[in-house]
């Protein structure tokens, strides 16, 4: 990959005024704490942004590791990706789902897509969260989470902290340009008025192309304002709208396989080599988000916290996927087979280095999301006899609804498909693909899909303080949770045959009929206890153990399905269930400059959904036999070495397993059916689980040379497997297979700051500093997205 310096015009009218993110200020003479807790990275944090948790991050048990506004800034990372690819124990999938292209994210080894929170209430759309402009810090708790985040959240959540109109005057504008045409305005204002009242502006504009992408960009914008009342006093609210849009280039990548015949992206294949049709695709979003937040303090023990929000999400995508059938140099596709695709008259050869696209091609995903929520919590402090109380009992409320449109471009103006055998696209050059689509365009609704999710819960947590050494973290949640799907009937083309040789294609795409809708309603307990014992006033050991609970509809986009005849069927299983167990212990040294932690844990799913084609099962429901387990390590330091040195500084030991991969009928009666084999009765008992690194871990640090400061930051991703299954199924064919894994890889930053005077930073960040090729996202035996390639920003901070 070559970094080129590549400048729009903004970039280039950017560079004239000289430009930065901020200098992280970590002030040499703050303590750990006011650094953070032992897992926080970044100036000061005390405790976590939402209040059900009470106690400071130092007593919390649990391990929540918070980035800072300031720490993304110094680091450059600007994307709810960008950062959590600094964070040890995820990975990314391919970027696919049902509702739609957007964030695909794999925590500690299980899913997390629709366990991500704003402001500690649920934002379960997805969609590509590309800027961090109007957030303070995000938050990642590891660990079941049912009890604070809903429904789900097995290997944790992600908590986004919005910016909010506060005291003080502050101003903050920042410029940016650099390589592969990037250009960044920011600017960041509060106004205190004095009388209680504050308001505060945030905006953005910013473009660039992908550093080592041939036409890859993102261009968006947004502006969030905030107005507070009653700023200090007993009585607050607080009222934010978040408006962002962007036009993004959806990310597939190249062709990868990792299987007996390849071992990543196929040979000969550049790396920024485009395989869609790059004057096709694309992703439009629009996030609007409306809250208001209402406080009181009757006294000084006790307060009642609400939050309302109403937020819609918006997103078009139109995806080429990285698929098809691909004609090597010894006249096979990539996983020995032929390069002749179908058979007799639809027959088509691939030529030899040649790539027939197929798959989803001129695909067209429409989707809204919606959520009205609500959340109100109550803190109250009191003491029975010696024992000291930090009480929150809160209710929340929600419901979300879900439409998806999906249409196909490629179409003729009848509606009919152009391509179907023995046509087909143009054959593309493997090695130097044409992605200029020529063809005809005439949008062709296919499919529609709606979903609604209504949410109640109440809830309460209770920490105990018996004395200064000893206290019990208790918490419960109770929570009501209904959803239901539904399709609609398209009226789609019918070919002439020689029976109808006039088959009615008038409308076509119009929406004829809404099928019954499947229904999931469960009601969910989860809970957490955690013990914290504190030897000196600077050390915490802790015990907790929590579980989490998942039902068949746990987002408001996914689907269950209520009759089946080959044991797939799940709007009726009970919920799955995980637990989560975690002793931990979390320690200041050097006069409280540096925090340390360290904590050992188990995640455990006891049961999830596996089919079950019993053919006594009347019902066609899934079982839930399955078992699958995921031990660990977690170490972190947070915090200054010296009074100029910082350093931050996690790694994450996974250790995953499946304990049980298939139902008890399948391991009894291997067959096809069941995906398993006599040899291997149940395929993935004993493996890891796919997208889980084994080792992985992060590093930042500066150092501040008078009015200089200087940054380096390294992330290690381990190697994972991408399957763990060891038959594949072909028809009623069953076969043995092997475990494949992805190569590890390094990637470095860096980074130089120079203080010019109190109110102007200039800041040079690189990134990828040494080149590193590798890839994320991966989708095996298809495709997977190559990391970007090395970029430098230079840009200015303006504060006063």
């Amino acid at each position: 990959m070559n970094s080129t310096l590549r400048l729009s015009p903004l970039a280039a009218a950017l560079l004239l005024v000289i430009s930065t993110p901020a200098l992280a200020d970590l002030a040499p003479d703050k303590s750990a704490t006011e650094l953070d807790a032992v897992e926080v990275q970044g100036a000061k944090i005390d405790k976590p942004s939402s209040p059900k948790y009470t106690e400071a991050l130092l007593d919390t048990p649990q391990t929540i590791t918070v980035v800072n506004k300031a720490t993304m800034d110094q680091q450059g990372l600007i994307g709810l990706r960008d950062v959590l690819s600094t964070l040890p124990g995820i990975t990314f999938g391919a970027g696919e789902g049902g509702g739609g292209y957007g964030d695909s994210i794999n925590l500690r080894g299980f899913t997390a897509n629709s366990d991500i929170t704003t402001d500690g209430v649920r934002d379960s759309a997805q969609y590509s969260r590309t800027d961090n402009f109007n957030l303070e810090s995000i938050e990642l708790v590891n660990g079941a989470n049912s009890v604070y985040s809903g429904a789900g959240s097995v290997g944790g959540n992600i908590n986004l902290v919005s910016k909010a109109a506060h005291e003080i005057d502050s101003h903050a504008f920042t410029i940016g340009a650099g390589t592969d045409g990037y250009g960044r305005v920011t600017a960041d204002s509060n106004f205190d008025l004095d009388n209680g009242t504050a308001v505060r502006l945030n905006a953005m504009a910013h473009q660039n192309d992908v550093p080592g992408r041939d036409y890859e960009e993102f261009k968006r914008w947004g502006f969030a304002p905030s107005v507070a009342f009653g700023l200090g006093s007993d009585t607050r609210f607080t009222l934010s709208y978040f408006h962002q849009s962007d036009e993004n280039t959806p990310q597939y990548g190249v062709p990868y396989y990792r299987n007996a015949f390849y071992d990543g992206p196929l040979p000969g294949v550049d790396s920024s080599n485009y395989y869609g049709y790059h004057n096709v695709d694309k992703q439009e979003i629009d996030v609007d988000m409306l809250t208001g937040v209402f406080e009181h303090d009757f006294n000084e023990q006790v307060t009642l916290r609400s939050l309302a929000r109403y937020q819609k999400v918006d997103q078009v995508s139109t995806v080429d996927a990285t698929q098809g059938t691909w004609c090597m140099p010894n006249n096979l596709t990539p996983t020995g087979t032929s390069c002749t695709v179908g058979a007799g008259a639809a027959a088509i050869t691939v030529p030899v280095g040649q790539y027939m696209p197929t798959g989803p091609r001129g695909y067209v995903r429409d989707t809204s999301n919606a959520i009205a929520i609500s959340q109100t919590d109550l803190t109250a402090r009191f003491n029975t006899g010696s024992v000291e109380h930090a009480l929150v009992a809160g209710v929340s409320f929600s419901q979300e609804t879900f439409d998806l449109d999906t249409s196909n471009l490629f179409r003729n103006t009848d509606g009919s498909n152009p391509y179907l055998a023995p046509n087909h696209l143009p054959f593309m050059d493997i090695y130097n693909p044409d992605s200029l689509y020529t063809g005809p365009l005439n949008k062709t609704l296919i499919g529609r899909t709606e979903g609604t999710l209504n949410n109640q819960a109440i809830y309460v947590f209770d920490t105990l303080k018996f004395n200064d050494k000893l206290s019990l973290n208790l918490g419960a949640r109770y929570e009501h949770n209904k959803g239901d799907s539904a399709t609609w009937n398209v009226k789609l083309y019918t070919a002439p045959t020689v029976s109808n040789p006039n088959p009615d294609n008038t409308n076509i795409g119009s929406i004829l009929s809404r099928a019954t809708p499947s229904v999931n309603e469960e009601d969910l307990f989860s809970y957490r206890a955690g013990l914290v014992y504190k030897p000196v006033e600077n050390g915490t050991i802790y015990l907790s153990y929590a579980n989490s609970k998942t039902p068949s509809k746990a987002s408001v986009n996914g689907t269950c399905v209520a009759t089946s005849t080959t044991g797939t069927a799940n709007c009726e299983v009970d919920p799955e269930t995980a637990v989560n167990i975690e002793l931990g212990a979390k320690w200041e040294l050097l006069d409280h400059r540096l925090a340390v932690n360290a904590a050992l844990f188990q995640n455990e799913r006891e049961n999830y959904r596996v089919n079950d084609p019993d053919p006594t099962n009347l019902t066609g429901l899934q079982s839930l036999d399955g078992r699958a387990r995921v031990r660990g390590l977690a170490l972190g330091v947070a915090g200054n070495i010296t009074r100029e040195w910082s350093l931050f500084a996690n790694y994450t030991y996974l250790d995953s397993e499946v304990l049980t991969g298939v139902s008890d009928f399948c391991y009894a009666n291997p067959s096809a059916a069941c995906a398993n084999s006599a040899a291997h009765p149940d395929p993935l008992k004993g493996n890891p689980l796919t997208n889980t690194p084994k080792h992985s871990a992060s590093l930042w640090t500066t150092y501040r040379l008078n009015d200089w400061t200087f940054g380096y930051g390294a992330t290690y991703q381990g190697e994972f497997y991408l399957n763990n299954s060891y038959v594949a199924v072909s028809g009623t064919t069953v076969s043995e297979t092997a475990l494949y894994k992805t190569p590890d890889y390094w990637t470095h930053r860096a980074m130089i700051g120079y203080q010019i005077n109190d109110n102007i930073g200039l800041q040079l960040n690189v990134n990828n500093l040494f080149d590193e090729e590798y890839y994320t996202r991966i989708r095996n035996n298809g495709w997977a997205t190559p990391g970007e390639g090395r970029s430098a920003v230079l840009s200015a901070t303006f504060t006063f």
